[in-house]
């Protein structure tokens, strides 16, 4: 992967509860924190990591003045579960958000609660896709669901309002956050933004003139080929920069702390609403994209502006999980670790010291279930080695990635000795935790599709009719 080596601001966002025992921090000690969530925005579609179409100057400067990762994934490369993750700094299976469907629990601990019980203002802004009134937020303005980009309808506390004029989703969620601050630093109190973008999801909709500037930057040999995609990553980077020009007018920059993040990979899938039949966008050299446990559904941006602190134009090559996330941010508030059972650390020590190594040398992943790139896998990422095991078929797949990072050459038949150790480590993992398995599904009817279509994936997967399941059901799907 190609990396400017610029730094990055990080923008975060997530809920927790304190315990009693968490002493009170005086407040003018204390950072702001605000975090940038985008939707379905693989690293590739930034230019700071390379990207050729896709301009994002606003993005960049985070990190030119922070650090950016090179290394950063999800554990779920889905939505819901994705977010769920992050917010309660713990696995699906068992802070109960497995997959896109069903409810979420927002009784357990999560980040925002343990900052507005120490003294935070707290908003959530955009999209959150779990069900219920969100707990940990002192202001909540939320889309429906996935939401809609153009006259949106948004739930502010309670009461439903709908936008119009041709009112586009991003630059309005984008004010609300501005108007949240100006209310906190009015009344001089340390403040938490969580601001979910819904792009760049589907469906791909985008302002026309952005679209006819980006159409006309369309060459042979350039991996992303979507205008209107890259559009609609403009206006999201437009409103990081407005964002960003807020905190600095209001004298706010230097005691911001700014994290931008993605809850999981590109979409590789075509979009009918855009009118275009090219791929949304494109991973490569990483292989397939959302959905999947290869390197392009599970790795995602991630940059972190800690005024004072980060070292500008830092580069951190050490692998992250956005389970971190809520250990590190009590971190950056001046909070002790939070003693709930958290599956993440604090990666503040790489914020400061992006060489810094962490006291951790592999990272799990468990999805048992379907979706169009995947059936239900685990895997198991150790440094260099990479160890996937699925359960339709039970054949495991194992990758040098120094070597491979397109996951092209399966290793499992030529090294069985390294296969057989991480497999072993893998299952020891899941059944520490408690990580339910799929079963047999009596009812499947197999009939053969194309997965969605990658540049390192083209195969044919036998999966079921609509609400049949796939020859064994997913965990939690009986």
């Amino acid at each position: 992967m190609k990396i400017i080596r610029i730094g990055i601001t990080l923008v975060l966002g997530f809920a927790g509860f304190i315990p009693e025992c968490v002493a009170k921090i005086p407040d003018q000690t204390r950072p702001n924190i605000i975090f940038i969530m985008s939707d379905d925005h693989g690293y590739q579609a930034i230019s700071a990591y390379g990207s050729g179409l896709n301009s994002t100057p606003n993005i960049d400067r985070l990190a030119k003045e922070g650090a950016i990762f090179s290394r950063a994934f999800v554990t779920n490369s889905l939505c819901a579960p994705s977010r769920a993750v992050m917010l309660t700094g713990k696995y699906s299976h068992i802070n109960g958000k497995v997959d896109n469907e069903g409810g979420f629990n927002w009784n357990q601990m999560s980040f925002p609660k343990l900052l507005q019980q120490n003294g935070y203002q707290t908003a959530l802004i955009g999209k959150i896709h779990l069900d219920g009134l969100p707990q940990g937020f002192d202001y909540s303005n939320v889309l429906p669901g996935q939401g809609e980009y153009y006259n949106p309808r948004l739930n502010t506390n309670g009461v439903w309002k709908q936008y119009k004029d041709s009112t586009y989703a991003t630059d309005l969620l984008t004010e609300h956050a501005i108007d949240f601050m100006k209310e906190q630093i009015k009344a001089d109190k340390p403040f938490f933004v969580y601001l979910a973008h819904h792009a760049v999801h589907t469906p791909i909709e985008a302002k026309a003139d952005d679209i006819k500037y980006f159409d006309a930057k369309l060459r042979e040999g350039l991996h992303h080929r979507h205008g209107v995609y890259a559009a609609m990553v403009k206006s999201l980077d437009d409103n990081v920069g407005r964002i960003l020009a807020y905190l600095k007018q209001q004298g706010f920059d230097r005691n911001t702390v700014v994290i931008f993040a993605s809850d999981n990979g590109g979409y590789i899938g075509r979009d009918k609403a855009s009118g275009r039949m090219v791929p949304v966008t494109n991973n490569t050299p990483l292989r397939s994209g959302k959905g999947a446990l290869y390197e392009g559904g599970i790795r995602v941006p991630l940059m972190i502006r800690w005024p004072g602190v980060s070292p500008a134009g830092q580069v951190c090559d050490e692998p992250v999980i956005l389970t971190d996330m809520l250990q590190t941010l009590l971190g950056i508030a001046g909070l002790p670790a939070a003693t709930d059972a958290t599956d993440g650390l604090n990666i503040a020590p790489l914020v400061k010291q992006p060489t810094a190594k962490l006291e951790r040398d592999a990272l799990f992943f468990h999805y048992p279930h379907y979706y169009d790139t995947t059936s239900p896998v685990s895997a198991i990422r150790a440094r260099d080695w990479k160890l996937l095991e699925y359960f339709e078929d039970n054949h495991v797949e194992l990758y040098n990635l120094r070597q491979d990072p397109a996951e092209q050459h399966n290793l499992a038949q030529e090294l069985p000795d390294r296969a057989a150790e991480l497999l072993q480590r893998l299952r020891s993992w899941r059944e520490s935790v408690g990580a339910a398995l799929p079963k047999s599904n009596p009812d499947f009817r197999a009939k053969k599709v194309k997965v969605a279509w990658s540049p390192h994936s083209n195969y044919t997967a036998s999966i079921a009719p609509p609400n049949m399941g796939g020859p064994i059901r997913g965990a939690g799907q009986e």
